[in-house]
């Protein structure tokens, strides 16, 4: 018995629509439109809703019919001579003519031929491009990805006009035949990490792909790890830098979120506005994303262990005031902090949930309002309410959604070694996490790159911000070119400055 892709075109027409139709039975939004070709009979098969009706009647069935008519043409090759449509393929199985069809194109079958045209004329509602809500700056671009591959790819296209910019498509999920495109710039990635990249998205045997994120999770290294592995972004120019490091992204149809590979613990730590400002500003704001994100790792642990273990290290006069606020709180330190903490989460995520409109406001509201409400029951101390609110505010300074939401996660297990073992469960907690960080490899690349570094200049854009005219080389993530720039780069009298 044959597969749908070994099923190839017959010269009688109505034998391919009875086998097209077949394919599409209780399909009410697929037509089949029967027109002649000259003295030919031929049909055009095509989804209501994904391609333009207006450009069909227009563009092929009334100059086709004109034209054909006049010259007496009944051949394939003459109604692709008097096609004014730019973009049409030829094809010769169902199978793709399935997944043209399925793509919003028109496929033309006539009779007497044994291969059929695919016109793209494919034309849906989309979003408008807008700046991306989770990536907001004060300086750069102002423009996102959106749900539709095309235009996300022209969008990188526009920044990268090289032709060295390629782009590998790829169609996985049985049913969804979603289209995902590997986008690399050749010369300067290794060509090693493509193919491997390819090589874990051909082996993706699913029903469907609805979402970038399903894909993530098919190809990480480590799929219990709860570190992400690869990088997300809506923002164009953030993928163009990443593929002039050397990395490649991966697009996908339906979703506005491009993934980057390979990522490292530093590219969660840095925004695409480090590059814009100054780069002494971008440095202290980077260290200050820094320190903040280790505070809201261990924030309340810290606490928690402080006071249930280590009073010694608090100075007298905040100790008598510590106790003093917590002389009536009927629970010991650790369930005052997961109370607070859990609560704090279920505002956040209620936050998100609401409408856009009151979401904020109800969740800053409502962390106020049960904070005092807490305090004045007595079920949790002043400075636990003030640790709890340090830590999230500092936990949204990370720029990442993933990775925020993971150090998040990791915040309660750690406040459970530490109101059980103090200071050294905190520290066997924190001994495990960076155990983990260094043995944890983005497509064989370490997720600590630090660990790999041998010399103070492959440092400079993780823990400083340098200029970008000393910038000349790339990250070693496994380059094969690893110079950007020129030398001598720096801007003044006699270097491209002018003196006035």
């Amino acid at each position: 018995m044959q597969t749908n892709e070994d099923v190839i075109f017959s010269a009688r027409l109505q034998e391919n629509i009875s086998h097209l139709k077949e394919r599409y039975a209780d399909c009410f939004d697929v037509v089949f439109h029967d027109f002649s070709c000259g003295q030919t009979p031929a049909v055009i098969v095509y989804f209501m809703g994904l391609t333009d009706s207006d450009m069909i009647n227009r563009y092929i069935l009334e100059p086709t019919l004109k034209q054909l008519s006049e010259d007496g043409g009944n051949t394939l090759e003459d109604f692709c001579k008097c096609l004014p449509v730019s973009s049409y393929t030829l094809i010769q199985t169902m199978e793709q003519a399935v997944i043209e069809i399925g793509d919003g194109n028109v496929v033309l079958l006539m009779d007497g031929e044994e291969r059929a045209i695919s016109l793209y004329l494919a034309k849906w509602e989309q979003r408008s491009i807008t700046e991306p809500e989770a990536e907001s700056v004060v300086r750069g671009p102002r423009e996102g990805f959106i749900e539709t591959l095309m235009v996300n790819v022209s969008m990188i296209r526009r920044k990268l006009k090289s032709p060295d910019l390629k782009m590998k498509s790829i169609r996985i999920g049985r049913f969804s035949q979603t289209e995902v495109v590997v986008a690399f710039v050749s010369g300067i990635i290794e060509s090693s990490l493509v193919t491997e990249i390819e090589s874990r998205l051909s082996r993706i045997n699913i029903d469907g792909i609805l979402e970038s994120g399903m894909i993530e999770e098919l190809i990480e290294d480590n799929p219990y790890s709860p570190f992400p592995q690869l990088q997300t972004t809506e923002r164009p120019d953030v993928v163009a830098a990443n593929l002039l490091e050397g990395r490649a992204a991966i697009l996908v149809e339906g979703t506005p979120i491009a993934l980057i590979a390979p990522a490292t613990i530093f590219t969660f730590l840095q925004s695409p506005e480090d590059h814009y400002q100054r780069y002494y500003i971008g440095t202290a704001i980077r260290w200050l994303r820094y320190f903040f994100a280790f505070i809201a790792l261990i924030g309340p642990s810290f606490y928690v262990a402080i006071v249930t273990y280590h009073q010694e290290m608090i100075p007298t006069t905040l100790l008598l005031n510590m106790t003093k606020s917590r002389e009536q709180i009927p629970f010991p330190a650790l369930v005052e902090a997961l109370l607070m903490e859990i609560t704090f989460e279920a505002l956040r995520e209620a936050g998100v949930r609401l409408p856009k409109q009151i979401g904020a406001a109800v969740s800053i509201v409502g962390a106020l309002v049960i904070g005092q409400a807490a305090i004045a029951a007595g079920l949790v101390s002043s400075p636990m309410v003030m640790v709890v609110a340090l830590t999230g505010i500092a936990s949204f300074l990370i720029p990442h959604f993933a990775f925020g939401i993971t150090v998040r996660l990791l915040r309660f297990p750690m406040m459970l070694l530490a109101g059980f073992l103090g200071f050294f469960g905190l520290m066997m907690g924190i001994t495990l996490i960076l155990t983990h960080l260094f043995a944890l490899r983005s497509f064989g690349v370490p997720y600590v790159s630090l660990s790999t570094a041998t010399n103070l200049s492959q440092l400079k854009d993780i823990l400083v911000r340098v200029p970008t005219w000393k910038m000349n080389t790339r990250p070693r993530i496994g380059v094969w070119n690893r110079y950007r720039q020129g030398a001598n780069q720096r801007p003044g009298p006699g270097r491209g400055g002018r003196r006035k």
